[in-house]
């Protein structure tokens, strides 16, 4: 298939783009690059320094004997280069990971919730409309989360609600209850594509993600000695909750649990994004369809995760007051069956994925930056 991937410098990007060209496909990657930006922006950077985009993928190239190919570009401003990019490059499915993924930065200040917002719904429309001039069959893989949905007293279906209102009947989009201007942001982009869906006759898949921790797939395990490895982040900010406690395990301070830690989240192991997303290729959704898969494997609470760590890893855990705006125990029923129902055999998380992913973070344990550990932005009265 002819696969573009738009957002192909980032932790799930790089990885998808070098698997997906190793399984046969024709692979075309864009990014803006400013991922890198924010992170200078706020101070921090990957565990394992990231070559530049044009440098990674010509060292793939020639230790893989693959052909992946790239523009730099900013879907949210330059629609007409987009616009160009899908013409000449035809793609049979697009892979949408283009968005600022970080609650706390969006959370930080006025204008960091804005640029937030104008980068993921600016580009998500964009895009809809750009696929409407020059690829209009094209399906769309829309990388979307779990948080879009919070923490209802209902069961999560996947994506979609059956009503039943003073004795009629109806199917409705789940109600959602974000909790960022991050989460709210993708809330937004869902509505616009099943909105692209109900119109124009759109093919979309949303994958609402839940919480992805690691950094070991085939080919970040076979081409790490090229540099070829993808960006690990366990700051405050942008670092996901499992890799920031197994980086604080390794470097001998407490495991930041925000609250007491009964908040409950779903979690999948890279691998699987991955694998979710090649199964959407082979089985896109049909004309005019919105389909939603809920993509996670396990769900804990972050008590669990942190007691998971001290058990494989020693350390101690600190509760401190939670920076966020969340419920602290909650029901949490969430469905996530349809990706098994159509081929995922999930990793799921045990001793041994920790303690791999322990030994990764040991061997470039001078590298850690403790200093962005702790949580700098509050939701109420904050900001950095």
């Amino acid at each position: 298939m002819r696969v573009l991937i738009l957002g192909a410098d980032g932790y799930l990007g790089w990885p998808t783009a070098m698997y997906l060209a190793e399984q046969g496909h024709h692979v075309h990657c864009v990014d803006s690059l400013i991922k890198r930006w924010w992170e200078m922006e706020m101070g921090v950077k990957p565990l394992v320094e990231v070559p530049p985009l044009a440098a990674r993928i010509a060292q793939f190239n020639k230790v893989s004997g693959e052909k992946l190919s790239f523009d730099i570009l900013d879907i949210s401003t330059n629609e007409r280069r987009l616009r160009e990019i899908l013409a000449e490059f035809l793609p049979d499915a697009i892979i949408h990971y283009a968005e600022q993924p970080s609650a706390p930065y969006s959370m930080s200040t006025l204008n960091r919730a804005v640029e937030t917002q104008r980068n993921n719904i600016l580009g998500t429309l964009n895009l809809m409309f750009c696929v409407q001039h020059s690829c209009s069959d094209v399906h769309i893989i829309k990388l979307g989360t779990m948080g879009e949905y919070g923490t209802p007293n209902i069961a999560i279906e996947e994506g979609w609600l059956d009503v039943v209102h003073e004795g009629r009947k109806d199917r409705v989009l789940y109600p959602k209850r974000p909790g960022s201007f991050y989460h709210l942001s993708k809330v937004f982009d869902s509505h616009n594509l099943e909105f692209g869906c109900r119109i124009w006759g759109s093919r979309v898949t949303d994958l609402n993600q839940g919480i992805v921790y690691g950094t070991s797939t085939d080919q970040t395990d076979k081409y790490r000695m090229w540099g070829l490895d993808t960006g690990f982040h366990y700051d405050s900010i942008f670092g996901t909750v499992l890799n920031r406690f197994i980086v604080q395990a390794a470097c001998g301070v407490p495991l930041t649990v925000y609250g007491e830690g009964g908040q409950t989240r779903g979690f999948l192991d890279i691998r699987d994004t991955i694998r979710c997303v090649e199964l959407a290729l082979e089985n896109p959704a049909a004309e005019g369809e919105f389909r939603v898969f809920n993509q996670f494997t396990q769900q804990f609470m972050i008590e669990e995760i942190a007691l998971m760590v001290v058990d494989v890893c020693g350390g101690v855990i600190d509760h401190i007051p939670n920076p966020r705006v969340e419920a602290e125990e909650h029901f949490y029923e969430a469905k996530h069956t349809a990706l098994l129902n159509i081929g995922l055999e999930p990793h799921l998380l045990g001793h041994s994925t920790i303690q791999g992913m322990y030994e990764y973070v040991c061997s470039h344990r001078d590298k850690i930056d403790t200093a962005t550990l702790r949580p700098g932005i509050k939701w109420k009265g904050g900001g950095i």
